[in-house]
């Protein structure tokens, strides 16, 4: 159930009422949202990565700025919302920035957001029938998005062409990967399920442990240290920056790298790795152009639809970087299902003593066990005797 912090004025009236929380980079958000209150955002197309977050934090509701489904393409966030039984108010306009402020407290009831008894706002509320619809519009007009996600492609494949084909700007780090596994974590769809799944893979083979931008904090959160943190690190704690992992800071093409001063400002080294890319490829390069045999990714896309959902012309690098890194790439959920945890020597030979106990046993408290129990006793004793006769 979640928690509704509500005023005394306003207890008992309809809708949701909450402590209203502002930010125009819903990833910031994210992250200082308390259980209860309302999220306030601007992001179009809203993805499932961040709505899985929203939901996770426990928000009220999310009053979006801007139209949570455009019908570009068949995104998936809203449904995620909704399906958790999260109100969802589309459409508000920019001028709600202006009209409140982080820490009011406001209500979403139907169309409508109010502080008080005043409309500061109205907009869309969505429900699942209206997001279906929204949906099938938008896989109507799929083969277009098609059309401009291959040119993003084939534009990005000349701009990094030395970049993919013969790993030219791929920094030297200190971490080695050669001949060894590499599990590369992102905080996306369903990390926190499959970093549970593989606990017992990370056990046997000891993989490099690459935490992409929060996915860092992920490790941490299940449990472990990661070697590698990479990305802007916009998204890494600083308690993680300083875990004793080596960080690679991306840059973008020309060099520059915002996120390199704050990394040395913690008294961190940093490597700077310069990719038009997202931080998910620059780790996969990382890992591939290291020798890594085996890459397993927690987190990323697997599908074109979660490709599509991110909704970034950024994403064509993704389809790229998976087929420079070909065959070493696996998800993680096919990991899981096909490791199987080899039995060490001596878990076997307490199987097999186990075993022989029970037999014994079994013999013993038999009609035929005792006779022959009590043949041998006698046999014993008789050897026993001749034993002290020799002396």
């Amino acid at each position: 159930m979640k928690l509704l912090r509500r005023s005394r004025d306003e207890v008992g009236l309809p809708g949701v009422t909450g402590t209203a929380r502002l930010d125009r980079r819903t990833r910031d958000l994210v992250r200082r949202l308390a259980p209860g209150e309302i999220a306030v955002v601007d992001h179009l197309d809203l993805d499932r990565v961040t709505a899985d977050a929203l939901v996770a934090r426990g928000v009220a509701a999310v009053v979006n700025v801007s139209p949570s489904t455009s019908g570009r393409y068949p995104n998936l966030g809203p449904e995620v919302l909704l399906a958790a039984g999260v109100p969802l108010l589309d459409g508000v306009g920019r001028d709600v920035f202006t009209e409140l402020r982080d820490g009011d407290t406001v209500r979403v009831h139907g169309g409508e957001l109010l502080v008080g008894e005043r409309v500061v706002a109205t907009g869309t509320a969505q429900t699942l029938s209206t997001v279906e619809a929204s949906q099938e519009r938008a896989r109507q007009g799929l083969a277009t998005v098609l059309e401009d996600f291959a040119a993003n492609t084939r534009e990005h494949l000349l701009t990094e062409t030395d970049l993919l084909l013969d790993g030219v700007g791929v920094p030297e780090v200190r971490t080695s990967f050669a001949g060894r596994h590499a599990l590369v974590v992102v905080r996306g769809y369903d990390h926190e399920e499959d970093l549970a799944l593989l606990r017992s893979y990370v056990r046997e083979h000891r993989p490099v442990l690459v935490g992409v931008d929060g996915g860092a904090d992920a490790l941490v959160a299940a449990g472990y240290t990661p070697d590698v943190v990479v990305g802007d690190v916009d998204a890494v704690s600083d308690a993680t920056l300083r875990c004793g992992a080596e960080v690679v800071v991306q840059a973008s093409p020309d060099g520059r790298a915002p996120g390199l001063q704050r990394v040395q400002d913690l008294g961190v080294d940093g490597v700077v790795f310069p990719a038009a890319g997202t931080s998910t490829d620059v780790a996969l390069l990382l890992a591939d152009e290291g020798g890594a045999s085996l890459i397993v990714a927690v987190g990323t896309h697997a599908t074109l639809v979660e490709f599509l959902d991110q909704g970034r012309a950024a994403m064509a690098s993704g389809v790229l970087t998976r087929l420079r890194v070909g065959g070493k790439l696996v998800d993680a959920r096919a990991v899981s299902q096909l490791h199987r945890r080899r039995i060490s020597v001596w878990s076997l030979l307490l199987l097999v003593l186990a075993a022989v106990v029970a037999m014994v046993a079994a013999v013993l408290v038999s009609s035929v066990g005792r006779s022959y129990g009590g043949l041998l006793g006698d046999e014993l004793a008789q050897a026993r005797d001749w034993v002290s006769g020799l002396f």
